[in-house]
């Protein structure tokens, strides 16, 4: 099988988008940067939204992200065939904003800036990755819209997120919606590399999910 292609997408204000392609490359993604304003998906089977602050947070974290050409055509994707999406922070927000996962992204209790290493659980696993957000506290009115997602969690709430809630993996669509940074846990010679952990999944989920692959 050849490898799987991902596309990084690089909005005015994204600064993660090296770093992401460093680490999918590094658990065998053939990758590329494609800008917020591209529509062709055709290629790609994982696409992926960044870290960062895209146009700049104004008005909120997302808002304005969510109109731009490449989240109308992933919307647009996604009713007709198998893709696989992944926010990360910022990427979440969007994601949000756009109505692609349940919930909302608020300010940090206290309006604090969050910069820390958190101890996470998904799927049976515990781990620990970095956070680093002004409004990654993660809010939800009813637990029962979450019954179709797998949820990361936090250890030791940071923010008051409810239900300790990191990030959000959507089993029926193959959306990934998290907070922390796997990107940030992968190129580094002095930590565990824990994002393989975040990234490996979806390797393992595209091959058998879209290909068949045991």
């Amino acid at each position: 099988m050849q490898k799987i292609k991902a596309a990084i997408v690089k909005f005015f204000g994204t600064n993660c988008e090296n770093e992401t392609k460093e680490a999918l490359e590094t658990v065998g993604f053939d990758c590329c940067i494609i800008n917020s304003n591209d529509k062709n998906l055709d290629n790609y089977d994982l696409i992926v939204l960044p870290g960062g602050f895209s146009y700049g947070d104004y008005i909120s974290c997302g808002r304005i992200a969510k109109f731009t050409p490449v989240i109308k055509s992933i919307i647009e994707n996604l009713k007709k065939r198998k893709l696989f999406i992944l926010g990360i922070c910022n990427g979440f927000q969007i994601l949000s904003e756009a109505g692609l996962v349940k919930g909302a992204l608020l300010e940090n209790i206290g309006g604090r800036f969050i910069c820390d290493d958190v101890e996470l659980e998904f799927m049976g696993k515990k781990f620990k990755l970095p956070i680093a957000n002004h409004q990654g506290r993660y809010y939800i009115d009813d637990f029962e819209k979450l019954k179709d997602y797998e949820l990361i969690k936090y250890a030791v709430n940071p923010n008051a997120s409810s239900y300790d809630i990191a990030g959000l993996y959507d089993k029926n669509k193959h959306i990934l919606a998290l907070m922390p940074h796997p990107e940030r846990n992968m190129i580094t010679p002095f930590k565990p590399q824990n994002g393989r952990i975040i990234f490996e999944f979806i390797k393992d989920t595209i091959e058998k999910e879209f290909y068949g692959i045991i």
